[in-house]
């Protein structure tokens, strides 16, 4: 054991100054194992692990030197598991547990669009029919179908409508992403669509005057750049995409580009860029300030501002807060004279944004933003102790830094693309080199002037330029997105694999000193893992409208249409491409009919649609497994999925082993807090 302790001694003592980095890793280490977990842990032990985790911090200074560095990590994990409970319950709201439909009412706070292209508006102070205050959600989530445009929805307004709500689904199989999770801290208590027209109940009363003020400004733009070209600009001013057309998100999404919409790093950066380059260009333009002036404090003081600024116009989403927590640690650390630009500034903005959100660990976006961030600190700081771009001619530099900034973000975030949307892009290099700095010189720069513009009535000028970027940015993602072969599907990895490519990434970028290489090992099981992945051979929707099965070419859908969002999360972890009509032409004699059946080794597959098709159906032969969009009777020697039985089991998937069918349901993943409404 001494021996022992003395090489972790020794190791340490070998990275003393370079392990502050490391902090909000285990902070999320102990993030990811709370939400890991299969059963909720009780508030008590919640606070017990705080309290040992901020007395073990307190103490570390009082420990042996040697043991300080493992009391420190033991206490940041307790401690991310601490909050990421605590911050579970503190958003916890209503949930409805049934399907309602009947008027809802409720306040405008939000105006986006769907997957399905639909204007989807989100309503708190809800009031539903029949339901007690107490139990009616804090918010309601709703797309717009049908004929509508009686009104033009604006924030603020109380609207009323006629809807169909429910609880928010799960995860559509087992250990996929599960929207419940998602919903919860959203604080969404229901979803669902209306059919029928809303209807203004009162005008918008005052409040929300951020909201009004970003869709003001929204119109403005659009009323000045028409087209998908005014939508893109109201999206990266503003943040609202409620105008933006699917084939447009699709061509940005199968370029890479489609980060150029989210208001993250690149935009805050780029916009704090500006601001503080400006800034400092004009104190030093005039001799008192250039000689008397803190100018470089004063810039960053002015572009910290600006920031701040854009984060409360652009909506203040989870990504823009990230991004601006980014912006201010480094903004602050030129103020105090530090490196803006390095691990620990990175590592503290990283610590922020898991302390406020700690669900944001989850999330591809706060996966990509710091896997790039975290690469670029890290390579470009090798570069600069090299001297590389000392070495280089000035007019190679800026191409240089592109080409090096765009290769290593990409290799940095491409393997949390592929898990999260198992898609690669094959041109998404090129298309980013052709792009960002397209962006970052012309696009970001237009907009913060057309923003100064906007009270002279000049801002056309400004926006006249962004929008050539923009048109640029469009055509590039238009042209190169249907290319041959643009887009690769990936097969989703199993649980373990994005982890451990997360720790090999990390000891690559964190640990000091050649035994760094060692972050291979990890990474390598990784890609092992990922090859083998191991797709179920049956797929069962938690409502029984849709049913999976794997054939020799591919996984086939019991039918065409219906259950869409299902069919689109397993093709796509599948790597499957061709979209639900193509797969249900795979389903072995067709799926016209109110029943189809598909025969795997073994093992028959039926899918019973509707009530006729259940009254019809007269028993199994041999071994069958029977899914029925409605509630049905037991049937001898069936296996049974209906709605009655996988309220309680949640999607189902089902592998063929040697030994028989092994089943596994989502429900098997345990009880948390926002699985309680099911």
């Amino acid at each position: 054991m001494g021996v022992a302790l003395t090489r972790v001694w020794t190791t340490l003592i070998a990275q003393r100054g370079h392990l502050f980095p490391w902090v909000p890793v285990l902070f999320g280490c102990g993030i990811g194992l709370y939400f890991s977990l299969r059963f909720e842990p009780a508030v008590p032990v919640l606070v017990a692990a705080g309290l040992a985790g901020t007395a073990v911090l307190a103490a570390h200074r009082f420990l042996p030197e040697h043991l300080a560095p493992l009391a420190i990590a033991v206490a940041m994990t307790g401690l991310g598991f601490a909050a990421a409970g605590a911050r579970t319950h503190l958003v916890a709201q209503p949930q409805i547990g049934f399907r309602y439909y009947g008027p809802v009412e409720g306040r405008i706070v939000d105006i986006d669009r769907s997957a399905s292209d639909a204007l989807r508006l989100t309503l708190d102070r809800v009031v539903l029919r029949r339901m007690a205050p107490g139990d009616t959600p804090a918010r309601v989530r709703i797309s717009l179908h049908g004929e509508q445009g009686f009104i033009d929805p604006q924030p603020g307004q109380t609207v009323i409508l006629t809807g169909h709500l429910s609880p928010p689904g799960g995860a559509v199989e087992p250990g996929g992403f599960d929207f419940r999770r998602h919903a919860w801290f959203l604080e969404l208590g229901a979803v669902g669509y209306t059919r029928t027209p809303v209807l203004l109940l009162e005008p918008s009363r005052g409040g929300q005057w951020i909201f009004r003020a970003r869709m003001a400004l929204s119109r403005q733009v659009q009323s000045r750049l028409t087209g998908e070209t005014g939508a893109f600009a109201a999206a990266i001013m503003t943040g609202d995409r409620s105008a933006l057309g699917q084939d447009t998100i699709d061509n940005l999404r199968v370029t890479n580009l489609a980060h150029l919409l989210a208001i993250s790093g690149l935009h805050m950066g780029l916009l704090a860029g500006f601001v503080f380059a400006s800034t400092r260009l004009l104190l030093l333009v005039v001799p008192h300030t250039r000689h008397y002036w803190p100018g470089k404090k004063i810039a960053a003081g002015v572009a910290l501002m600006a920031a701040a600024g854009y984060l409360a116009l652009s909506g203040g989403n989870v990504a823009t807060q990230r991004a601006f927590v980014m912006a201010a640690v480094m903004l602050v650390a030129v103020m105090l004279d530090r490196r803006a630009l390095s691990l620990r500034a990175v590592a503290m903005a990283a610590l922020i944004v898991l302390f406020l959100r700690p669900e944001a660990l989850l999330g591809p976006g706060f996966q990509m933003s710091f896997a790039a961030t975290v690469a670029l600190v890290t390579v470009f700081g090798a570069l600069r102790d090299k001297g590389v771009e000392r070495g280089a001619p000035g007019w190679a530099r800026p191409v240089i830094a592109v080409v090096v900034s765009s290769a290593t973000a990409s290799l940095a975030t491409a393997p949390v693309a592929m898990a999260h949307f198992n898609i690669l892009s094959h041109y998404g290099l090129l298309a980013n080199l052709i792009s960002v700095p397209v962006m970052g010189m012309l696009i970001m720069p237009a907009a913060v002037v057309a923003a100064l513009l906007i009270p002279l009535g000049l801002d056309w000028i400004a926006l006249s330029v962004m929008g050539v970027g923009l048109d640029w940015i469009l055509g590039v993602a238009d042209r190169l997105g249907h290319w041959e072969g643009a887009v690769g599907h990936i097969v989703a990895p199993p649980f373990p694999a994005l982890a451990l490519m997360a720790t090999g990434g990390l000891f690559l970028c964190l640990w000091q000193g050649r035994s760094r290489v060692a972050g291979l090992a990890p990474v390598a099981l990784a890609v092992l893992l990922w090859t083998g992945a191991d797709r179920p051979d049956l797929l069962i929707a938690d409502t029984g409208g849709l049913v999976g099965v794997m054939t020799p070419q591919g996984r086939a859908l019991s039918k065409p249409k219906g259950a869409g969002f299902h069919a689109e999360i397993w093709l796509e972890n599948d790597g499957q491409g061709g979209g639900q009509e193509g797969a249900a032409r795979l389903w072995p004699g067709g799926t016209s009919g109110p029943r189809v059946s598909a025969d795997l080794p073994g093992l028959r597959v039926t899918h019973l649609r509707g009530k006729r098709a259940v009254t019809a159906f007269s028993g199994c032969e041999g071994q069958e497994i029977v899914v029925s969009s409605t509630d049905m009777p037991a049937v001898p020697g069936c296996e049974v999925f209906d709605p009655r039985r996988l309220r309680d089991t949640g999607a189902v998937a089902l592998w063929l082993t040697d030994t028989g069918p092994r089943i596994v349901t989502a429900a098997q993943s345990g009880r948390r807090l926002w699985s309680g409404a099911r």
